[in-house]
């Protein structure tokens, strides 16, 4: 196996700043100095990282945050199927789902839909029987109907599983990738590409980037520049700017683009301007000619122009309507890539299922009389007369929704919580104090956790309450809402100042604004110091706070080189002795990766201190704190425990996870230090958040927020960003994200 990529980035200093927070006396007093990482300079521009996104200190995009669901289950007689392969098939089972409902919105109405209860059901026999489907006596002597959903018992959400193999994607038949290599090696392109174009483009790789050499674009990494050399070397004078294959390519590709950024879609003037600058001649045609291909859909804003937006005529001219000169407002003119229009049309759609089909006449009086705040009672009463709820708070309000859960349970329902994250599910199990009552979203959606599905395919319960929602993206959620039946209650928890999903949209803040359903706003604080600094960025203040026992601590430093060693000197020594933490329940937080202190440098630097040693695993050793990436945007933490020729063994949350060989490199990195986003949803007793002078791009409220929020007895911040810090706080919301959600809500609300 192959080391990860390790580098570093030299960056500005920082001159000191000991105002901000706390006095600069509430430093943990330092100990012999400690040895510091070697300097070592790279590349200014990071790599993609192991979780597929790009550094947020160097590109400023949003970039992606995992999900930590170790799934626990049964292992079954056949070969284990990965979570990972799970979700995949659970996605392309959603968009399967909403295609058909769409063609069978646009196509005629068969006869007998509007039957229902006995009388379908013997509409569908006689079919069944006409077509050669079934024999006849296929229906004669039937068992009795089934039990109500109700009736079915849930077994235990939690179940013991083997070891996990994750499995590599299947690979692309050698002809075909030995096929695909020759293509590439004639336009130049590296001949590593061969593999992951087999496997994006299909059996036919070769034949289409010969026809189409633009279609490059279509993998991971790969630019605009990279392409069109690729295609002049293969088309020589026969391609141009201008060419529809180009023009066509580069419409994609800025939309993928866009959904790293956690966009749905893109205004068509973005779009026609950044075409524009890639030398494109008429960006209005090639918008066009790209809708006209179906590499993209066009849409309108507003709710009453979604339909004429997607018709024949809009196809033909996509800025048709954008301009008023009756006084009204311009209509904005949308595009997207299917996948997340049809994601956040089924996702509306789901949630008005979901709002309309719930029993609104439910008494849970009794048990919001015995809740333990009145805000778990507010929650509990608004759940009991709704079908979808929202929830918002802090930490200190996750105490909330476990009271709806257990108040739920204790009137015979099937109610169950579902979180971002492993630790976020562990958390919540004490809180109602039923191991049963807590899964991760991961596991209950591909089956490993939860109590599975009843004999229609929903998964079966009665309440289900999603904490940490901010992490919940368009896509997720559309596949969550699919799984539920009717009359299931929805409950999404969360708090609205942290960062959002990694992936495409953002569902809670979109159900939030076109208020959708009622909303409960937790009355809780979160308490000590600690909840105190994170209240007041919340509401854009950065203040001084009273901390005796040290529970915020403030260490100003210069440069980079200073962050990394304060930062391993705190892990190491500082915060253990002073604040009785230790080093293995003590997580780094910095702002990106790359960097002379993102990710890559200090989890070098504390892998030297904490758990030396020669890397004999592919870069790892036993001992090692790993995050593992089973899938692009979910992070799960763990710890290696040995390597064998099965590949490397590790321990995620108690459960044992086997990554290949040839996996390693892509989806294994060291995990003393964490990005933000990757630490959503999870706390630690202790956190370091580093914040050297070369991050002060990446900062914004949210991000802030999310990083002083994830300790629970201890928080030191590493401060080398000046007066950043504070106006980030005050200055800078988070970027804001284009969807269609909150006008499909609003639209069916209507």
């Amino acid at each position: 196996m192959t080391a990860l990529p390790r580098g570093e980035s030299p960056g500005p200093s920082a001159t000191d700043d000991d105002s901000v927070v706390a006095d600069a006396s509430t430093d943990i007093p330092a100990e012999e100095p400690a040895a510091g990482p070697e300097e070592a300079a790279s590349e200014a521009s990071d790599e993609e990282s192991a979780d597929g996104t790009d550094d947020a200190a160097a590109s400023g995009a949003v970039p992606a945050a995992g999900t930590d669901g170790s799934a626990d289950g049964d292992t079954p007689a056949a070969p284990a199927v990965s979570e990972a392969e799970a979700e995949l098939a659970a996605q392309r089972e959603l968009l399967e789902r909403i295609e058909k409902r769409k063609a069978e919105k646009d196509g005629p109405i068969p006869a007998g839909t509007k039957l229902s209860g006995p009388a379908a059901d013997l509409l569908a026999a006689v079919r069944a029987v006409e077509s050669g489907e079934k024999p006849g006596a296929a229906f004669f002597d039937s068992p009795a109907p089934t039990a109500p959903r109700r009736a079915v018992p849930a077994p235990p959400p939690v179940r013991e599983r083997a070891a996990e193999s994750v499995r590599a994607p299947l690979g692309a038949a050698p002809e075909a990738v030995a096929a695909v290599a020759a293509v590439l090696a004639a336009g130049g392109a590296p001949e590593n590409l061969a593999a992951p174009a087999a496997g994006t483009l299909g059996a036919q790789a070769a034949e289409a980037l010969r026809e189409d050499p633009w279609q490059l674009l279509s993998l991971p990494g790969v630019g605009p520049e990279q392409a069109d050399g690729f295609a002049r070397a293969l088309l020589g004078d026969a391609c141009g700017p201008d060419d529809e294959r180009r023009t066509a390519a580069l419409v994609g590709w800025l939309l993928e683009r866009a959904a790293l950024q956690g966009h749905t879609a893109l205004d068509a003037a973005e779009v026609r301007a950044a075409l524009a600058g890639r030398a494109v001649t008429d960006p209005e045609a090639a918008v066009q000619h790209a809708v006209a291909e179906g590499v993209v859909l066009v849409f309108q804003d507003g709710a009453q122009d979604e339909e004429t937006a997607e018709t024949e005529d809009a196809a033909e001219d996509p800025t048709e309507g954008a301009e008023a000169g009756d006084g009204r407002e311009p209509v904005r003119v949308f595009l997207g890539l299917d996948r997340y229009a049809l994601a956040e049309e089924s996702l509306a759609d789901g949630l008005a299922r979901l709002v309309n089909a719930c029993e609104k006449d439910a008494d849970w009086s009794e048990a919001a009389s015995s809740a333990p705040s009145p805000s778990a009672a507010e929650l509990i009463r608004t759940a009991a007369a709704h079908g979808l709820v929202a929830h918002t708070g802090g930490e200190a309000a996750r105490a909330e929704p476990a009271a709806l859960i257990a108040a739920a349970s204790g009137l015979g329902l099937r109610a169950l919580g579902a979180t971002h994250s492993t630790d976020g599910r562990q958390r919540l199990a004490e809180a109602v104090g039923d191991p049963s009552a807590a899964v991760t979203l991961a596991g209950l959606l591909s089956g490993a956790e939860g109590p599975g599905r009843d004999e229609e395919g929903a998964v079966a319960i009665d309440l289900l309450v999603v904490l940490d929602a901010p992490q919940l993206d368009v896509e997720t959620g559309a596949m969550l809402v699919e799984a539920l039946a009717d009359g299931t209650r929805l409950v999404l928890s969360g708090d609205p100042g942290v960062l959002g999903s990694a992936g495409a949209g953002r569902v809670f803040a979109d159900v939030l604004a076109a208020r959708a359903c009622p909303q409960t706003v937790s009355r809780t604080p979160d308490p000590g110091p600690i909840g105190e600094l994170v209240s007041g960025i919340g509401i854009g203040e950065l203040n001084q706070v009273a901390a005796p026992g040290r529970e915020v601590v403030i260490v100003p430093v210069r440069d980079a080189g200073e962050a990394v060693h304060r930062t391993v000197q705190l892990v190491a020594d500082s915060v253990p002795r002073a604040i009785g933490v230790p080093s293995s329940d003590t997580q780094v937080i910095t702002v990106g990766h790359g960097g002379s202190a993102g990710t890559r440098a200090l989890n070098e630097a504390l892998k030297q201190r904490l758990n030396p040693g020669p890397g004999r695993f592919g870069g790892f050793d036993p001992g090692d704190r790993i995050a593992h990436v089973p899938t692009p945007g979910r992070t799960v933490p763990g710890v290696v425990v040995s390597a064998d020729t099965e590949g490397l063994h590790l321990d995620c949350a108690g459960t044992p996870v086997v990554v290949p060989q040839e996996r390693v490199e892509a989806s294994v990195r060291h995990a003393w230090a964490l990005s933000a986003h990757q630490a959503a949803g999870m706390r630690w007793p202790a956190v370091v958040v580093v914040l050297p002078g070369d991050a002060a791009q990446g900062l914004s409220r949210p991000w802030v927020y999310t990083a002083f929020s994830r300790g629970e007895r201890h928080l030191s911040v590493v401060h080398g960003v000046d007066q950043a810090l504070p106006r980030a706080v005050a200055e800078s919301p988070a970027q804001d994200r284009t969807t269609r959600l909150r006008t499909l809500l609003e639209a069916s609300d209507g």
